[in-house]
């Protein structure tokens, strides 16, 4: 499926493009419906990627039963084994590494060292959850009584039901399915509809690796149709889900009428903060990165930057400079900075905010525009965006865009550039230029987010620390590190009492 150059590719005909079938209790299978949905590149919209299935109901109730009938096996196959067959997994992924980074920017738009770093992070994310096999530590703790014994232990939850965003097509499966299975659930997902081969792909691996039939599950198609009825299925124990918080809520909902684990990984309007004495070209390169790497579609991108009056003109022409050099196309080639929007409603969302930050006032210093010339005309690309003067209290400041727009607040001082970071809903990613050790710690201590930076971006997740947010970003849950394994795992006290005698906790006490 990897394209190995630029020219046009030729248009494929529904009979000519690959198929993609359902993996479910280890066969490839079509939908119940029949019908199927097309995955097209969008930097250039004649590449027809593959096919996918458009499931419904039926589909999802056959994948949960199989995914439950598994899990009476999995859940006694030995940790340490379950996480061998992941360590395999990271083995042959790395062979298939530039393959699947190919077709991920086919599928997705980001630009090949994008895609190459996504397939890495489910590498890494597959090497850190293989060595949990062997650290599902519980306490042991002293009893209250002589002679008995006290402890917890984890113990796997069942079902796991995921649901993930286009953005990080394998990172994100692979923070999901990865500590799941480790943890010994079986799981069914739900890729996004726009990106739906890279999950596939990482799938695939853990089968040829040796994962048994059934332990994990895939169902392609629309959140209505397919997403919703995976987190309402009696059988599904837990659900994750990362995306928008207004479908966060949704899901939120539907798993509080069972009492399900939910994990919600949701919206973000990141700051990043310089100060007077930060190191500007740093500051400047993190913020072009933050800003536009992905096409400023994540989660964690540098949507907002609140930079300290004393050098504020400077720092502001200095990013305008830089971002009208960046370089926009077909990720494809290797010089270019910056791919397309993902889809047609997402580049007029884009495009929207744009209108709505000149509305408010705000001042335009770059971008703004679509790009539909040359080889961009099949295409859903848009310029590198920058305002301005923006109040912080302008939709463009507070409203999350998903795109490659970037708002520049002046602040004062650090504090008041804290009160104007804290005061959104969110509360996912913030980062701090300054070489003062002491201005670090403070802002670390009073940046309401789950993740802070000092002198890096506001992007740059690493899998063996936890992923998450605070207030519309999500329900306190964390994904990565030793946060997914809480999440994928019930804890079971055990007392054992060895002094052949009835002891009664709290009342066998002597005085």
């Amino acid at each position: 499926m990897a394209t190995d150059t630029l020219a046009a590719p030729a248009t494929l005909s529904s009979t000519q493009a690959k198929v993609f079938k359902n993996f479910i209790d280890g066969e490839w299978v079509e939908s119940s419906t029949g019908e199927t949905f097309e995955n097209r590149n969008p930097a250039d919209t004649r590449d027809l990627v593959g096919i996918f299935q458009k499931s419904a109901k039926a589909d999802v109730d056959a994948a949960v039963d199989a995914a439950k009938r598994a899990f009476a096996k999995w859940r006694l196959v030995p940790a340490p084994r379950r996480a061998e067959i992941v360590f395999r997994a990271a083995e042959i992924l790395i062979e298939r590494k530039e393959d699947h980074s190919r077709e991920m920017t086919r599928e997705m738009g980001k630009v090949l060292k994008e895609t190459r770093g996504d397939v890495q992070e489910a590498i890494d994310a597959a090497y850190y959850n293989a060595g949990e096999g062997r650290r599902l530590f519980g306490p042991t703790v002293p009893s209250e009584l002589p002679n008995k014994f006290a402890m917890a232990v984890r113990q796997p939850i069942g079902v796991c039901g995921m649901i993930t965003p286009w953005n990080f097509p394998m990172a994100i499966s692979s923070w999901k399915l990865l500590p799941a299975i480790v943890c010994g659930n079986t799981c069914v997902i739900k890729p996004a509809q726009d990106t739906p081969l890279s999950t596939f792909n990482l799938v695939r691996a853990l089968t040829d690796a040796g994962l048994p039939k059934g332990v994990i599950n895939i169902i392609a198609g629309y959140g209505p149709d397919a997403g919703s009825p995976l987190a309402e299925h009696a059988d599904v124990r837990a659900v994750s889900f990362t995306g928008s918080s207004k479908v966060g809520r949704i899901i939120g909902g539907i798993a509080a009428q069972s009492f399900k684990h939910c994990s919600l990984e949701l919206g973000g309007k990141n700051p990043m903060i310089v100060l007077d004495d930060a190191n500007l070209e740093l500051a400047i390169e993190g913020g072009l990165w933050g800003a536009f790497g992905t096409t400023g579609q994540r989660c964690t991108a540098t949507s907002r930057i609140i930079v300290q009056k004393g050098v504020y003109r400077e720092f502001v022409e200095r990013l305008v400079e830089r971002a009208k050099k960046l370089k926009v196309g077909n990720g494809l080639d290797e010089s270019v900075d910056m791919g397309p929007a993902i889809n047609q409603r997402q580049l007029e969302q884009d495009l929207s905010y744009v209108e709505i930050g000149k509305n408010e006032g705000a001042k335009l210093l770059t971008g703004g525009n679509r790009l539909d010339q040359g080889e961009l005309a099949h295409g859903f690309f848009m310029q590198p965006t920058v305002f301005g003067d923006v109040n912080p209290k302008m939709r463009i400041a507070q409203e999350e865009i998903f795109g490659p727009v970037v708002s520049i607040i002046p602040c004062n001082d650090l504090e008041d550039a804290i009160e104007i970071a804290n005061g959104i809903e969110y509360g996912l990613s913030s980062s701090l230029y300054t070489k003062d050790v002491n201005k670090a710690f403070g802002a670390i201590r009073d940046l309401e987010t789950g993740i802070t930076y000092i002198n890096a971006p506001t992007i740059g997740a690493e899998v063996h620390l936890p992923f998450g947010g605070t207030k519309a970003t999500g329900n306190g849950h964390r994904e990565g590190g030793i946060g997914a394994v809480d999440f994928y795992t019930e804890w079971k006290a055990v007392y054992v009492d060895y002094s052949d005698k009835l002891q009664k906790a709290q009342i066998d006490r002597e005085e």
